[in-house]
């Protein structure tokens, strides 16, 4: 990994002080491209550097860091720093002399207090971009309010329609942060193609409930176009079918048709040409309607079959379809490890290797992806201060006093 070609964004480099998912993995992603990410920490470590601990109970470099920072750290440099105290301040304004972006899903007031709100930051260095991330977004009631992932997944109406209509359901993957991070690594693109034209920075800002209303945002349309006030239905797709999650003789499959074309070829594997002609399912928002029947139909179909064999018979008549794995099936999925998309990473004090999936788009021309493993806490310290041009003594006084 350390030897790998550099990438198209080499040459730039990031500061990040997120936490969590959307800040760090928007910086990951920049890192990914090619970038020189440093990611700065707290001097006893950020919180989102034990989540998910692979080691309960173990220090950080002795397998205590979580699966979470193993994802969104790969290929950054680490430094300890608290920006709050005074010389870390002086410290932070040498770093963004030589940055090109700031990462830091803060609230806008934290930002300010800790001097890296665009005013601050463009008094070190006038092109800066800083891309920032926070709960609620700017201007309103809520701008300083906290919130994870779960919060807006509820506010944004998708755990409402979750689950199964007894109590709302959020999503186990964090997709309001993913979705995020990646939203904001995309403007932050965007600004550094704005400033090779321009020459001028800019700030980027990311929101987690703007996120989870964009994702969220054709429901919600319909909503207020047709107040059509849906609720959960599990599984099954309310906009066409069948959509589901059906069980076979060993596990479970999810099943996906979506369009004439589909449903004919569905009803051909039924062979039962009169879906065909039943006014219920004249189209896909008729079929969503009606879709328990289709749902029902397709569950009889499936529950003497293996999973292999209902699979390989969806496949011959080209339907969408898959299994409903589990995580340790996930990691041993042919077609997943085949392909290659986790590549193995090693870090000091862990039991084995960890299964991180890298850059999540190939490039013909370009090298993307996993080049060094994550940090350990402040690993890069010393290199960093050293490039700014502070001696190994001013470095140990540094230490001394907290500012690192």
């Amino acid at each position: 990994m350390a030897n790998s070609p550099k990438g198209p964004l080499d040459g730039v480099r990031v500061l990040d002080f997120g936490r969590y998912i959307a800040g760090p993995f928007c910086a990951t992603l920049l890192a990914d491209l090619g970038a020189d990410v440093i990611r700065v920490e707290r001097r006893e470590g950020s919180e989102d550097r034990y989540v998910q601990p692979i080691v309960p109970g173990a220090a950080a470099g002795e397998g205590g860091e979580g699966s979470m920072f193993l994802q969104m750290n790969r290929n950054k440099k680490s430094i300890t720093l608290d920006p709050m105290h005074a010389d870390g301040r002086d410290i932070v304004a040498k770093l963004v002399k030589t940055a090109d972006v700031v990462v830091a899903n803060l609230p806008p007031s934290t930002l300010q207090k800790m001097g890296l709100d665009l005013p601050s930051l463009k008094a070190h260095r006038e092109d800066i971009i800083l891309t920032t991330v926070s709960g609620f977004g700017r201007g309103g009631p809520d701008s300083e309010k906290t919130g994870f992932d779960g919060v807006f997944q509820a506010m944004s109406g998708a755990a409402h329609l979750s689950g199964f209509g007894d109590a709302p359901v959020k999503s186990y993957a964090a997709w309001v942060d993913f979705g995020t991070a990646s939203f904001a690594a995309l403007g932050t693109m965007a600004a550094l193609m704005d400033r090779g034209k321009t020459g001028r920075g800019q700030m980027v800002e990311g929101a987690l409930l703007g996120t989870a209303l964009t994702y969220f945002n054709f429901h919600l349309i319909e909503q207020k176009l047709g107040g059509t006030d849906r609720v959960a239905s599990g599984n099954r797709s309310q906009y066409a079918g069948p959509a589901d999650a059906v069980e076979t003789k060993d596990g479970w499959i999810f099943v996906q048709v979506i369009g004439d074309p589909l449903f004919k070829r569905w009803a051909k594997l039924m062979g039962e040409d009169t879906w065909l002609t039943d006014p219920r399912f004249k189209d896909d928002i008729s079929r969503g309607n009606n879709g328990t029947i289709l749902s029902e139909r397709t569950a009889a179909w499936a529950k003497d079959l293996s999973t292999h064999e209902a699979l390989a018979a969806l496949e011959a008549a080209r339907i969408p379809a898959g299994p409903v794995l589990k995580p340790a099936d996930v990691l041993e999925n042919k077609h997943v490890n085949e392909v290659g998309f986790f590549e193995d990473v090693d870090f000091p004090g862990m039991p084995g290797t960890a299964p991180v999936v890298g850059f999540p788009v190939r490039m013909s021309d370009s090298t993307v992806g996993i080049r060094n493993r994550p940090p350990l806490l402040g690993e890069h310290t010393e290199e960093v201060l050293l490039s700014l041009g502070y001696s190994s003594g001013d470095i140990e006084t540094l230490r001394t006093a907290g500012a690192i």
